[in-house]
């Protein structure tokens, strides 16, 4: 099949598109209002878009607590989701109040930041801290009120349980991060294999 991704016109039940461009990472986004209450929750429209320096970018319909927190403060924290907190994940996703601190609603631990003021997830096996860089506004299609908002960060450090290190690599198969595929289905990373890029 074929069809216009403009118009939307595909005659399915659900939009394909999120289904195809898949797995894709979730960044569980912690952040800090002006008076300190501690924002998380995940985003599915997540990765890693540069290195050396490394930037990180999250990406949301509408101007949501993370952005404008991540705006006001200048910084954010994002921690892997993993499959051991993926009901915590899930838990963060829940739309409630800003005066609402997410973490502990999902009865997490918060472990402070080395470089930035928002919190880690202290269950969480891996922190990026994040100075914000930049908030790019995405065109919205025939008036849409669905503008997204394009967060992103100039990653300042990183944090790794030490447990997921095995002879000088990350063995990401002990961290078992999780990702969003289409609808409301998920996957896990717990197998992997290589490919050596051609020299030429």
């Amino acid at each position: 099949m074929f069809y216009d991704a403009l118009s939307n016109t595909h005659g399915l039940a659900h939009d394909p598109f999120k289904a195809l461009v898949a797995p894709r990472p979730i960044g569980w986004i912690c952040t800090l209002s002006q008076s300190g209450i501690v924002n998380l929750a995940p985003y599915s429209f997540f990765n890693a878009i540069a290195s050396n320096p490394h930037y990180v970018m999250f990406s949301s319909a509408g101007r949501k607590d993370s952005t404008r927190n991540a705006e006001e403060t200048g910084a954010f924290v994002c921690s892997l989701a993993t499959f051991d907190l993926k009901d915590q994940v899930n838990a963060t996703s829940r739309p409630v109040a800003p005066d609402v601190d997410e973490m502990e609603l999902a009865g997490l631990t918060p472990a402070p930041s080395r470089l930035v003021a928002p919190p880690r997830v202290k269950e969480s096996p891996v922190a990026f801290e994040c100075e914000y860089f930049q908030t790019i506004e995405l065109p919205s299609q025939n008036g849409s009120q669905d503008t997204f908002f394009m967060v992103i960060g100039r990653v300042l450090g990183i944090y790794i349980d030490d447990a997921a290190i095995v002879d000088g690599m990350v063995d990401i198969t002990r961290l078992r991060p999780i990702a969003r595929l289409g609808y409301q289905d998920y996957a896990v990373v717990d197998s992997v294999f290589q490919l050596i890029r051609p020299e030429r």
